[in-house]
């Protein structure tokens, strides 16, 4: 899939096209957030250069979308985290690991 997107500064989020039914079909706008493409990407890029960020990883982005609009084709495409559950985000795992960490003793 090719990326087509713009980022959206009121919304700090990024939309994007995606064609279920191929080229020649219908064109379905998603969106997906800055912060859950900082949260499951790990980018610290910020603003436009976040295009950058989606057209890196649209594979997985626009198959999230896709999966998506096959469950609920009348629902919005807002991507969370929720719909990466199986990449872990640096700032996630850091947290699992601390969350493992032996408690001090008092």
């Amino acid at each position: 899939m090719d990326f087509e997107g713009i980022y959206c500064f009121d919304t700090a989020a990024v939309r994007f096209a995606i064609y279920p039914d191929g080229p020649d079909g219908a064109r379905i706008i998603g969106q997906i957030s800055e912060e859950t493409l900082h949260d499951v990407f790990g980018t610290r890029n910020l603003g436009d250069r976040l295009l950058e960020t989606c057209r890196a990883h649209f594979d997985v982005i626009g198959a999230a979308a896709l999966k998506r609009y096959r469950a609920n084709p009348a629902q919005p495409i807002i991507l969370t985290v929720d719909d990466f559950s199986r990449r872990i985000s640096p700032r996630s795992a850091r947290s699992q690991t601390a969350s493992r960490a032996t408690p001090l003793a008092a």
